[in-house]
């Protein structure tokens, strides 16, 4: 029995090789991430004498270059989720923490678990680019939020509540008609000084520019907004300001319509894709979201190990006579996946869908008067049991075609 542990961290790795009771194969030894190093690495394990198991921790991207190297070479590899490690083992009050003793600790981890652990098998290409392109949609996202937040509060000197005046869905490319109308009418004067009959015919030309619908009645309301609004003066500062921050949050809108697009284009390849769309509350934006984060269901054992994947399950808390009821969830798992479950449950708390099963299960726990919190991951913890159950049959059967 070789237990290879592998300490993970950017751009190189500690490796460990032990045996049974303590007996070291290999000193802890460096290796560097270049493709002649993890070949002469994988080369130097499958030379060794006995089964080798190879284990190293969940890293981000750090990991995915050596567990593909070395699964690659025909060598037993499981990626374990850190916390894992983090808690075995834990039994000393020096708190050392160095690549050569999380080596080590990993190799111990990988002999005590050996027959528990799970072999490690690469993403296919389809959902690897999934993924990645969710994880750049995130960062995207989180960007365009706060360049909006940004822009808004430049807007409170210039045109304060401009952005409150339209209400229209963003284009498919990501634009949105109050940026839009920020770019061009930038401090409230561009509006009150003109007449209302003059406003509303630049309004109109600016409308069939853009590609909006006109109404006269917006072209009021606007015109009131701007006469009433209490702003700074104009002044070419202003304007380059306000007008490079809606370059900015245009190039970013454009950008997550585009992740979006192509998140849906790469999960219709994938085989679960119609049944996962046929889910309540999922739509073209949160079903992708969703199997992105979950890939695979089958590397999940059970439906348990899906919702603590997700760290929703609750926590007991029972100690003695005494009973805790209120424990919350584990919050161990990923946090992306919780907020894309707790979107979808919002989509199905607000349109209330009476024959929906998950539904007919958060109103029973509404109904108990449990909080808001709680029937609402309760209810993610359900949908998330339904999605394991029907995803799981359509790839086992056609697995097994």
């Amino acid at each position: 029995m070789n237990a290879v542990g592998i300490d993970v961290s950017k751009g190189k790795s500690m490796v460990c090789v032990m045996r049974p009771f303590g007996e070291v194969v290999l000193e802890p030894f460096e290796v560097l991430h270049t493709a002649q190093s993890l070949n002469n690495l994988a080369g130097k394990l499958k030379a060794l004498d006995g089964e080798t198991r190879v284990v190293m921790e969940a890293t981000g991207n750090y990991h995915k270059p050596v567990a593909f190297v070395l699964h690659d070479a025909g060598l037993f590899v499981s990626v374990v989720n850190p916390v894992l490690i983090h808690d075995y083992d834990n039994n000393s009050l020096r708190r050392v923490k160095t690549d050569r003793k999380d080596a080590v600790k990993i190799a111990n981890y990988t002999l005590d678990k050996w027959t528990r652990l799970r072999q490690y098998l690469p993403e296919d290409d389809t959902r690897l680019a999934l993924k990645n392109c969710y994880r750049q949609y995130q960062q995207a996202v989180a960007v365009r939020t706060m360049l909006k937040n940004n822009l808004i509060s430049s807007l409170d000197l210039t045109f304060p509540d401009a952005n409150k005046l339209f209400s229209s869905p963003a284009k498919s490319n990501g634009c949105e008609k109050w940026v839009d109308f920020i770019g061009d009418f930038w401090h409230s004067e561009c509006v009150s000084s003109l007449s209302s009959d003059a406003f509303a015919k630049k309004y109109l030309k600016w409308c069939q520019k853009h590609g909006y619908n006109f109404t006269r009645s917006k072209s009021d309301t606007i015109y009131a907004c701007a006469v009433n609004a209490a702003s700074l003066p104009k002044s070419p500062t202003s304007k380059l300001l306000i007008q490079q921050q809606v370059a900015q949050l245009k190039a970013v809108s454009q950008s997550v319509a585009a992740f979006q697009q192509e998140m849906l284009r790469l999960s219709q390849q994938l085989p679960e894709f119609d049944t996962v769309m046929e889910m309540y509350g999922v739509g073209p934006s949160l079903g992708p979201q969703l199997m992105a984060e979950i890939g695979d269901v089958r590397r999940f054992s059970s439906k348990k190990s899906l919702i603590a994947f997700a760290g929703i399950e609750p926590q007991p808390n029972d100690s003695g006579k005494i009973v805790g009821n209120d424990s919350g969830i584990s919050k161990v798992g990923s946090a992306v996946l919780r907020r894309t479950l707790f979107l979808i449950m919002t989509v199905i708390l607000k349109t209330q869908p009476q024959d929906e099963p998950v539904f007919q299960f958060m109103n029973k726990k509404r109904s108990e008067g449990k909080p808001y919190k709680v029937y609402m991951m309760a209810s993610a913890n359900k949908f998330l049991r339904i999605y394991y159950a029907r995803v799981k049959a359509v790839m086992d059967s056609k697995h097994s075609k």
